[in-house]
């Protein structure tokens, strides 16, 4: 999707009036009658709800208004230049392209329309000078030279809910599973390369979702085109942030991303969450993926909820949170976002944190962990297989168990006991 570019306008030139005298038979001096330029056509930016990238303006990047026609005699006025309307979508900003940039227009309202550079005004002929001591003038004003400039410009997509996460946690596949839009998918990062939208119909309400590309560290300062992608965030009333449940650390993904929301725009921090842990159709996730909501749910006060995109499962749960969280959020209304600082707040449902502690240390001094599902897990691990190991203690990385185990004290040489299964902390 083209969301970027720079244009050059140029508004039309204003006609010149005429220099004419009335030549009629019997009258060796008729008045002034030279008529006055028409004016030179303008530029304008109309926000059109049907168009939906900056494509348009991608290899063609110079547009002219007309200019006004010449003024004639028997007080003809010249014809107005055709004025050129530029259609844009709905969310596009208009920067000025100067040493100092500056916001000239932020069209968010279908059908708004915005004049960028005004036509020259058409001269005034000699019969606009005619007095009683000039009976016949022999002026006339040329018509005023239209107006050159380059402008910027940015589209920030306008929705309801923004879709966010790490690449290839599953954005793409929620969207398709909840719209009708067809955006690539596949099984690698970065598959999404643009914003893409979507419009979602549940309980008789529709929602608009826009799909951002996967967000990386250091999004903020621009790597990975982060900064064309958090820009399309600003103007979305909620978040779902999509958390992928087969890696080794949901949380500290879960962490990374939030952090460069903060750094990016503070505002962003403050927009309602909804953290959709995604892919509990895979037998390991869904294994532990109690565990993994209850560490999500520790980072943060947004609701955690389970899904599976590939599966359309959970999927009318979060659309009915959604609409609960945007029964709450702020509309949005471009201007006031921009230039107040006083908006009010969204309204926040924050679910109770669990309390309950995942490890506890027994009396003989052993770490005991006790979460249920862990246990029930720690009952089919081979111990005699290194690779059984690894993957049980990546499973261990998974609910944050080890993290429990860190702060709990444990230090090497320690017992742990899942269950029935004990040994020497390394």
């Amino acid at each position: 999707m083209i969301d970027r570019v720079v244009i050059h306008i140029k508004s039309g030139k204003g006609g010149n009036g005429a220099i004419s005298g009335r030549h009629e038979k019997y009258v060796p001096r008729g008045g002034p009658d030279g008529g006055t330029g028409g004016n030179g056509g303008s530029v304008y930016l109309v926000c059109d709800s049907n168009v939906n990238t900056l494509l348009a303006y991608r290899y063609r990047r110079l547009f002219s208004a007309g200019n006004g026609s010449n003024g004639e005699g028997g007080l003809r006025h010249g014809k107005k230049g055709d004025d050129v309307e530029l259609p844009v979508p709905v969310g596009t900003q208009v920067w000025s392209e100067d040493q100092r940039p500056k916001l000239m227009a932020d069209l968010d309202q279908d059908g708004e329309r915005v004049l960028i550079s005004e036509g020259g005004r058409g001269g005034a002929g000699n019969a606009r000078y005619a007095s009683p001591t000039n009976r016949f003038p022999m002026l006339a004003q040329a018509g005023e030279p239209g107006h050159e400039l380059e402008v910027r410009l940015e589209l920030k997509l306008l929705a309801d809910v923004g879709i966010i996460g790490a690449p290839n946690a599953g954005k793409s596949s929620l969207l398709a599973a909840l719209t009708a839009a067809r955006p690539k998918v596949a099984d690698y990062p970065f598959t999404t390369l643009e914003a893409a939208l979507g419009v979602v119909e549940h309980r008789g309400k529709d929602v608009v979702l826009v799909d951002i590309p996967g967000l990386i560290e250091g999004a903020h300062s621009g790597v990975g085109l982060g900064h064309d992608f958090l820009r399309h965030i600003e103007r979305t009333r909620i978040l779902v942030h999509v958390i992928d449940g087969s890696l080794i650390d949901p949380a500290e993904q879960f962490r990374e991303i939030n952090n460069e929301l903060e750094l990016f725009d503070s505002n962003l921090s403050q927009k309602p969450q909804i953290v959709a842990l995604n892919k509990i159709d895979m037998p390991e996730v869904r294994d532990l993926m109690e565990d993994i909501a209850a560490a999500l749910a520790n980072e943060s006060e947004a609701e955690v909820l389970c899904i599976s995109a590939v599966g359309r499962e959970g999927l009318d749960h979060l659309m009915d949170e959604v609409l609960r969280k945007l029964e709450t959020a702020q509309s949005f209304n471009g201007r006031a976002a921009d230039r107040s600082e006083e908006s009010e707040l969204p309204v926040l449902h924050p679910r109770p944190r669990s309390t309950k502690s995942l490890v506890r240390k027994n009396a003989d001094g052993v770490f005991v962990v006790e979460s249920a599902d862990v246990i029930r897990i720690a009952a089919m691990v081979d111990v005699r297989k290194w690779e059984a190991r690894i993957q049980f203690y990546r499973r261990l990385q998974h609910t944050g168990i080890d993290q429990a185990l860190i702060d709990a004290g444990i230090m090497p040489g320690d017992s742990v006991r899942i269950g029935e299964l004990e040994w020497e902390w390394e």
